[in-house]
């Protein structure tokens, strides 16, 4: 393991929500961010590292299984307390969205499991992006079930690069943007918004619920860096266009914060209308992010830096 950085130590001792030890390889996104500039949307102040902790939690939280419970239709949560993880189950066999990393694999099959699914019978690996706290797991789930891996294609050398333990990150096919993955009935279309990583990929499918059908929105982390370069600038722009354009009923995320899994999960623990059914949040992640997005660019400009 290398040696932490003066500017991790200090992270952690300011107590930073990651982990101290090895933080930059534990969230697989480089060194924390600086703590400014800070945005305000509907009444709530962010920062960078603010929205960086309230996404990954602690090191407990990333491998620690949430309780796993259906969403709507035959979509369900099987992911850990801030790594979402997702599972559509098919009369032909099952999808995951983001195996996450390596080590919270066996809290992702013991979650199937505990719905009454099997996990041998996953057929397709999906993925939002090339990040170790989405995708690290990939090889690990193949191996265990055989599932055919897809990714978008300008994601795949982030993903080549990307060997847990020296295993090859297997991809069985390259996906492009508008691209549909059809399995059981179920289908599920790609949609390029990049920022994040370059092939960053917003998944799109719809629900049966209470007689009804509802347009469900697996969003890919629009989070952006310190530094925004033109090209960056260019596809983030895009990222946001496409997000606020998809139809939307129900909004889910990479990680649970982005969409306020947990309450929302107790609010469903407690009766009533399916809380998940949110169409006025679906767009609540782009208003941060692109808020965040447009001062980090702002402070960039003023800087004078590219």
């Amino acid at each position: 393991m290398k040696d932490l950085s003066v500017t991790s130590f200090l992270t952690c001792l300011l107590g930073a929500s990651v982990l101290c030890l090895g933080a930059n390889a534990s969230l697989a996104q480089g060194t924390p961010p600086a703590d400014h500039p800070a945005v305000t949307v509907k009444g709530k102040t962010y920062t960078p590292r603010s929205i960086l902790a309230r996404n990954m939690g602690t090191e407990a939280d990333r491998v620690t299984a949430f309780p796993p419970h259906r969403i709507i239709g035959d979509i369900y949560y099987v992911g850990t307390n801030t790594l979402s993880s997702f599972l559509i189950a098919t009369p032909q066999g099952h999808i995951l969205i983001d195996s996450t990393y390596e080590r919270s694999v066996p809290a992702i099959e013991q979650s199937v499991g505990k719905l009454g699914f099997k996990f041998s019978d996953i057929k397709i690996l999906l993925g939002n992006h090339a990040h170790g706290d989405h995708q690290e797991g990939d090889a690990l789930v193949k191996q265990m079930t055989g599932a055919q891996v897809m990714a978008m294609a300008e994601d795949v050398p982030l993903l080549q690069a990307m060997k847990p333990g020296g295993k090859e990150h297997p991809i069985d096919r390259v996906l492009h943007d508008g691209d549909a993955v059809t399995l059981g009935g179920a289908t599920l279309i790609a949609h390029l918004t990049p920022g994040h990583t370059p092939g960053c990929t917003t998944w799109t499918a719809t629900a049966q619920d209470g007689g009804k059908t509802y347009n469900v929105m697996f969003g890919c982390s629009l989070r952006p860096p310190a530094v925004l370069t033109p090209a960056l600038v260019e596809q983030f722009n895009r990222a946001f266009k496409t997000v606020r354009a998809l139809p939307c009923d129900v909004q889910l995320g990479d990680h649970g914060a982005q969409y306020n899994m947990q309450e929302k999960y107790a609010k469903m623990k407690e009766g009533g209308p399916n809380p998940f059914i949110d169409p006025a949040t679906c767009t609540l992640e782009a208003d941060v992010e692109e808020a965040m997005f447009n001062a980090i660019l702002a402070e960039q400009q003023q800087a004078g830096r590219p």
